[in-house]
């Protein structure tokens, strides 16, 4: 072995049992976690939590109730789902909010149709849209009630 390697061996032995319990812990269910790395996990959401408004901490607890109410099959759909968006660049992903806010609004039968207009479009058509939906929504949020400030 090189000399100039050595460290980096060196740091691999010693990193090796820390890895190999983090991939042990990886099988374990969340009671059997110790109790560091379960507040490891819960830090983020928490520091989310302190931070949002009452509104926002409504938001949360709707999301985690429509969660924990969903069946399995249906959880996994939301993850793949997930996963695609997290794949897309950020003009893609900005679209796919732009359709999102727009179509949750909507029955089948129109959201049937957003769809197959959206397909017809060029880019810059689909641009525009997304533009304009973006202005409209921006609009709408900083007259909504609840964004008002005392």
């Amino acid at each position: 072995m090189h000399i100039k390697h050595t460290p980096l061996a060196l740091l691999a032995l010693l990193a090796a049992p820390a890895l190999a319990q983090s991939t042990d812990n990886a099988q374990l269910r969340w009671e059997q976690l110790p109790h560091t790395q379960q507040e490891l996990l819960v830090q983020p959401t928490r520091e989310r939590w302190n931070q949002a408004s009452p509104e926002q901490r409504q938001r949360m607890l709707e999301r985690a109730r429509r969660w924990q109410a969903m069946p399995p099959e249906e959880r996994a759909r939301a993850h793949r789902g997930r996963e695609r968006f997290e794949q897309l660049s950020p003009q893609e992903q900005q679209q796919m909010r732009a359709l999102y806010h727009t179509m949750r609004h909507m029955n089948a039968e129109e959201r049937t149709a957003l769809r197959q207009r959206w397909r017809q479009m060029s880019a810059a058509e689909r641009e525009a849209w997304v533009e304009t939906r973006a202005q409209r929504h921006k609009r709408e949020h900083r007259q909504s009630p609840e964004n008002k400030q005392d």
